[in-house]
């Protein structure tokens, strides 16, 4: 499995209901892609649950990693491109991915980024991650927890999705869900 997210950074004065009518009008043409887990269409406005940007970062679980490429060497993501520029497409080895069968009701994702201290013990970390996630997932308003890391910048990637927002931020990003594609 393999997490993917790219991240377009819109000006302060953007008009997010133009990502919203994007996400409205274009997030069921992935529904049915083939070896995708799930992707989310996440957006988040300056000021709104700590978020410093207004953003547009849709995240991709990959069943099949495989099918990563085909989608980004396909008409949706070249679309994508001519409409905000080419992004830098983060990928994530998934350490555990856990999904609640009503994944449609999320309504709200949450993603932190750590930092991989050099020469830790990633079995250690793994271990650790997959214990945390695993307990997320048990949540009532969890409807997915997904644990994964980088290593081409070390970093570990905790991403879940939520029918309601989180009561704090801390260093997370939350971001609201216009859309759920699933396979």
């Amino acid at each position: 499995m393999m997490a993917m997210q790219y991240s377009f950074t819109l000006p302060v004065d953007y008009d997010m209901s133009i990502i919203d009518r994007r996400i409205r009008d274009k997030g069921p043409m992935l529904d049915g892609f083939p070896g995708l887990g799930f992707k989310a269409y996440l957006s988040a406005r300056k000021g709104e649950f700590g978020s410093r940007e207004n953003l547009y970062a849709p995240f991709y679980l990959w069943q099949q990693p495989e099918r990563a490429s085909d989608f980004l060497t396909g008409p949706g993501f070249k679309g994508l491109t001519q409409s905000f520029g080419w992004p830098q497409v983060k990928t994530s080895i998934v350490w555990h991915a856990e999904t609640a069968p009503l994944l449609a009701e999320a309504s709200f994702a949450t993603k932190e980024t750590i930092a991989i201290e050099p020469y830790s013990l990633l079995a250690d970390i793994r271990d650790e991650e997959i214990r945390q996630a695993k307990q997320q997932a048990r949540q009532r308003d969890v409807v997915a927890s997904i644990s994964a890391f980088e290593p081409t910048c070390w970093t570990l990637v905790r991403f879940s999705l939520r029918r309601s927002a989180p009561l704090i931020a801390g260093s997370s990003q939350i971001y609201r869900v216009g859309h759920i594609s699933l396979s």
